[in-house]
């Protein structure tokens, strides 16, 4: 069974930082880009940044281009997401997602993506 366990989310105040960490199992995490997808109240899910299976190339929505990080470690199943100078509209649910069905990579369209479970939480208020 294939899971996908976020966590690290939390209330900071406008320009802090988080690190989001994603721990994967029932699948060869290292076959695979991840992503992570976050969905703001009331709001639609939005594509947030990618990396490919090697960790070597990473991608960025422009909403979060120069303030985002992602990161993984194929050794320990865990893909991350630093974010720096936090704005409030990052307020979302921050989920970490595997590619659809049978494809190895994504690209920054969701439709590419499969991503369940709770998610965890990032609320950026004063």
């Amino acid at each position: 069974e294939v899971q996908l366990v976020e966590s690290g989310g939390g209330l900071v105040q406008p320009g802090g930082s988080l690190r989001l960490s994603c721990t994967a199992s029932g699948f060869i995490f290292g076959n695979y880009d991840m992503a992570w997808v976050r969905q703001a109240p009331g709001k639609g899910p939005e594509w947030v940044s990618g990396i490919n299976s090697a960790g070597g190339s990473a991608y960025y929505a422009d909403a979060v281009k120069g303030r985002f990080t992602i990161s993984r470690d194929n050794t320990k199943n865990t893909v991350y997401l630093h974010m720096d100078n936090l704005k409030p509209e990052d307020t979302a649910v921050y989920f970490c997602a595997k590619p659809n069905g049978d494809r190895l990579s994504g690209s920054v369209y969701l439709v590419d993506w499969q991503w369940w479970g709770q998610g965890t939480q990032v609320t950026v208020s004063t």
